[in-house]
């Protein structure tokens, strides 16, 4: 069933209808136009470091296996057997020569290639074309700043052009410094009863519930400055294709009072200021959303993590660890530290976050309240292309423009046949 999607979306007047959150044809359509067709995060290449590496992840609900080959190929996969449909590899990750399904041991190579095949001689009396029964390959997969992106549909637009002006943006998080960055320690997951739009939407830029829902954390000095920076400086910056970075001002820190981690930021700042040139002495890039559930945050902590749907109320959130290669190791042992004591399922900000998005979710089964539209109209009309931040960007930090431009994304893929109309 088609969703009929008139009037769910309305930029002009800022509103948005709670029947996105919840209805189940909405999410299948989203599953079909958004996850089945845009660049989706899938790993990072220090996860897949070695030839026979690999990583098991979603695209949407869809399995995935990414796996460094023997070539030394990073390559993805539907983590799915072609014999029987079977979930191929049940590991996170590790590393392997080879796949065997457990139900009837078909074997593939890391490279995708079927292998080998039990009674192929006998029960399929070697009538069995094995060259056409490889694993089901994505149909394209890009790296950028080590981060590995895959999307199903081969009429997508290159990932750079998908990335657009946003890549400069991600170069601050994750190539400010010479070899970039790597992750630490191993995934966190949890489930949240959420639908998975609220928290990519939060992260996109939503500054404005962090003095009012975090007051506490940032009181006991987990946010460093951050709450007070509305006032000195930052910006929301939407730079295209519904991704949405959150700022602050150049000058200002938003790193927990740990001295390992102030005293290396202090040490490492005019390094960062010259490889990041002299748009980091406009804004400094502080939280965000690639469209459409890949989210990275430097407050705090360095995590970056994917919002896997699992129904129109379910989201299963995958949290990692980052850190600059070229900090000391207890500089990285600082920020991992942080990292579980704020974003980690019960970490002091996170525990917040999910308590309101599993509200919203909520409150939006009710028959009477899906017919009310939600407002996200802060600072509607006082935004303003700046060619300087490339992108649309707020005369104001706190605003919900970030929001209208993500939503309003999610509205024009949803209701495109193709890429060529968007």
């Amino acid at each position: 069933m088609v969703a009929d999607l008139k009037g769910l979306v309305d930029n002009d007047q800022g509103l948005l209808s709670r029947r996105i959150f919840i209805e189940e044809d909405i999410y299948q359509q989203e599953l079909e136009q958004i996850f089945a067709r845009c660049w989706l995060f899938l790993c990072h290449e220090t996860q897949v470091p070695n030839p026979g590496d690999y990583f098991t992840t979603y695209m949407g609900e869809d399995p995935v296996l990414v796996v460094r080959d023997t070539a030394g190929r990073v390559n993805a996969f539907l983590n799915v057997c072609a014999h029987r449909g079977n979930k191929l590899c049940r590991a996170d990750s590790g590393n392997a020569a080879s796949f065997i399904c457990a139900y009837h041991g078909w074997a593939y190579s890391n490279d995708g290639k079927l292998q080998a095949v039990p009674n192929l001689k006998d029960a399929y009396y070697d009538n069995l074309d094995q060259s056409k029964w490889g694993l089901a390959p994505v149909a394209q997969l890009d790296i950028y700043n080590g981060l590995v992106f895959a999307t199903f549909d081969p009429d997508a637009p290159p990932l750079q052009d998908y990335l657009g002006d946003v890549k400069w943006y991600l170069d601050v998080f994750f190539n400010r410094r010479e070899g970039g960055v790597e992750v630490v320690g191993g995934v966190h997951k949890w489930v949240a009863p959420c639908n998975w739009k609220l928290p990519a939407d939060n992260f996109c830029g939503d500054g404005y519930h962090t003095g009012w829902s975090h007051l506490s954390a940032v009181q006991n000095g987990f946010g460093g400055e951050f709450r007070t920076s509305a006032a000195k400086g930052g910006k929301s910056v939407a730079p295209g294709n519904g991704h949405g970075i959150l700022t602050i001002g150049p000058d200002e820190q938003s790193d927990p009072a740990v001295p390992e981690i102030l005293a290396y930021e202090a040490s490492i700042a005019e390094e960062v200021r010259k490889r990041m040139g002299p748009r980091l002495d406009l804004v400094k890039p502080h939280v965000g959303t690639l469209f459409p559930n890949f989210s990275m945050l430097r407050s705090v902590a360095r995590v970056f993590r994917v919002w896997h749907p699992r129904g129109p109320g379910k989201t299963e959130i995958w949290n990692w660890v980052f850190v600059d290669k070229a900090a000391p190791p207890e500089v990285k042992a600082a920020f991992r530290l942080m990292a579980l004591r704020a974003f980690g399922p019960s970490g002091g900000f996170e525990q917040d976050d999910m308590d309101n998005w599993q509200e919203c979710t909520q409150t939006a089964r009710g028959v009477v309240s899906r017919r009310h539209m939600t407002n996200i109209s802060m600072g509607l009309g006082h935004e303003s292309y700046d060619p300087d931040l490339l992108g649309w960007v707020s005369d104001y930090r706190i605003t919900e423009n970030n929001h209208r431009h993500f939503y309003s994304r999610w509205a024009e893929v949803m209701a495109s046949d193709s890429w060529k109309n968007l």
